[in-house]
């Protein structure tokens, strides 16, 4: 259907046509259908599918249609920033000439514009949580007039801890049955239904069912490669196939920077997104990638939603992501609209944890092989320290995580043969070298058509010697057993320069020196011991 098709307010028409909309998308022809009785919703769609403009045309449809509504406000919570200035953006050219107005509230730059702002009078409210709160809080800006809340990408909401902010909001805002409320998510979750049951009104389910999962205009590609080759393997990718736009997800946001810069060092003009940049650093960069100016961005999860480029021509995926749902927002991002893409996953001996359940959620085996010699080229940045900033990473040193750290001068002669104190000659095999000699003994097209156990022993076989990353438990293990195995394991652990083996050593246990505070008690603890007596 076409939006003509629908009864809608002149001057929204006019905004809906200043946006090149024309023909409605599945979840914008339920919305509307469904909508405009006032009842509340619950919408499961994925990213790309036009879920903006879906709410925002309801929304807008109601406040100036209905007598009743004038005056009304609507609040749109988002879970990041880009999302809040993208959901903005669209709203503004939506209400056109209507008299209505819309604004973004986010945190990370000053409240003195945003002030201003309220004081001028907002009609549509899009903020994200934290920032909403301190207004609020601040005596800033009154909720009492809102009589619609979208709650936008709420899986995400719950996946980045916003749930006790919901909840604080949703105790300003006027009760249920004075509002509509929609709520739309990419997953189906129980904190999402929990959420829709306690806080809306019998609300009418919308299921918008992907093209398949994993859309199938995507070409998937899973990469088997060492942790130690993914940069070549990168570096490769991004020199003989040149898309003309390509996002890079990492893990983690120290992986994020390391990968950009070392691009950068490559000839490869690269930047990097994280949740922690300044504001403006970011809408620059987001401004530059959507215009074209800049073709290689490097993000982890969080930061990239929002990120709305329709023309993305490629997706790799640098690090497996922790979660498997996560997959299937990645690689969603290229293929929009009918559109063919190219999703490339690196999958390392540190990755291959998280391969099972992204395969048991898209229900399929992503077409697999050994990136080999030919696919890589050289990383003129190896061996040179990356310095990054101060991110906190919690999960720096967790599974399939790009892992930089300062370098030894005895670990720029990894790959190389040097003579020992003896004057004998010990071999060190490259990554190269190592390969070849895995080619021998296997075929790289026999992988392809491998189950997921054929496949875990295939790892077992070429990366029995590589670092298994560290399991809680093994944490646990005795610090002098671990050291004792090192040094057994390599005869030069004495000899290396710049290594002091005392440093690295616990230092013995002083209880005289340390004294341990007591815990005070609550009043409620002391209440209860006194009358314990």
């Amino acid at each position: 259907m076409d939006f003509k098709d629908f009864n809608l307010d002149s001057r929204l028409l006019s905004g809906i046509e200043a946006a090149g909309y024309t023909t409605c998308t599945d979840v914008q022809e339920q919305v509307l259908k469904t909508s405009q009785d006032g009842s509340d919703l619950y919408v499961q769609s994925q990213t790309g599918t036009g879920k903006t403009a879906a709410y925002l045309v309801a929304i807008i449809q109601e406040m100036l249609s209905k007598e009743e509504n004038k005056g009304k406000k609507a609040l749109i919570l988002v879970p990041t920033r880009e999302l809040a200035v993208q959901v903005e953006e669209e709203a503004k050219v939506l209400v056109g000439s209507s008299g209505l107005k819309a604004y973004s509230f986010y945190g990370g730059v000053g409240y003195e514009k945003q002030i201003a702002a309220i004081k001028k009078g907002v009609d549509i409210i899009v903020s994200t949580p934290g920032r909403l709160i301190d207004l609020q809080e601040g005596g800033h800006i009154v909720l009492d007039e809102v009589s619609f809340l979208v709650c936008d990408e709420a899986d995400r909401m719950f996946d980045m801890g916003f749930y006790p902010d919901l909840r604080k909001i949703l105790k300003f805002i006027p009760k249920s049955e004075n509002r509509q409320t929609m709520l739309f998510s990419a997953t189906l979750n129980s904190y999402v239904k929990n959420l829709a049951w306690e806080y809306t009104r019998n609300p009418k389910e919308i299921e918008i069912a992907c093209e398949n999962i994993t859309v199938s205009e995507i070409d998937q590609e899973l990469l088997h490669v060492s942790s130690d080759d993914k940069m070549k393997l990168l570096i490769g990718i991004l020199k003989n196939e040149n898309p003309e736009s390509v996002i890079i997800f990492c893990n983690t946001k120290r992986s994020c920077e390391v990968v950009a810069k070392r691009l950068e060092l490559n000839g490869l003009n690269a930047d990097f997104i994280i949740g922690d940049l300044p504001q403006n650093r970011r809408l620059k960069i987001l401004n530059k990638f959507k215009e074209g100016t800049l073709k290689i961005l490097v993000a982890t999860d969080v930061a990239a939603r929002g990120i709305d480029v329709s023309d993305l021509a490629m997706v790799i995926n640098f690090d497996l992501p922790n979660e498997a749902e996560n997959y299937v927002h990645r690689i969603g991002r290229t293929a929009r609209a009918g559109k063919s893409g190219k999703a490339y996953t690196f999958c390392s001996e540190q990755d291959v944890y998280n391969l099972p359940a992204i395969e048991r959620y898209i229900e399929m085996q992503i077409p697999a092989k050994v990136a080999y010699p030919e696919l890589m080229q050289e990383d003129k940045s190896a061996g040179v320290y990356i310095k990054t900033e101060n991110w906190h990473d919690d999960d720096h040193f967790s599974r399939g995580g790009y892992r930089e750290k300062k370098r030894s001068s005895s670990d720029y002669k990894k790959d190389r043969d040097f003579s020992n104190k003896k004057g004998g000659k010990k071999s060190y095999k490259t990554s190269k070298q190592k390969n070849k000699q895995f080619e021998k003994s296997y075929d790289y097209d026999k992988i392809e058509g491998l189950s997921f156990d054929e496949r875990m022993k295939f790892y077992k076989d070429k990366y029995s010697s590589s670092k298994k990353p560290f399991k809680n438990d093994e944490k646990k293990n005795s610090y002098n057993k671990k050291h004792s195995s090192f040094e057994k394991n390599n005869k030069n652990y004495k000899n290396k320069k710049n290594v002091d083996y005392k440093k690295n050593q616990r230092r013995p246990y002083n209880s005289e020196k340390v004294t341990v505070q007591p815990k005070k008690k609550g009043l409620f603890e002391r209440i209860k011991a006194f009358f314990g007596r």
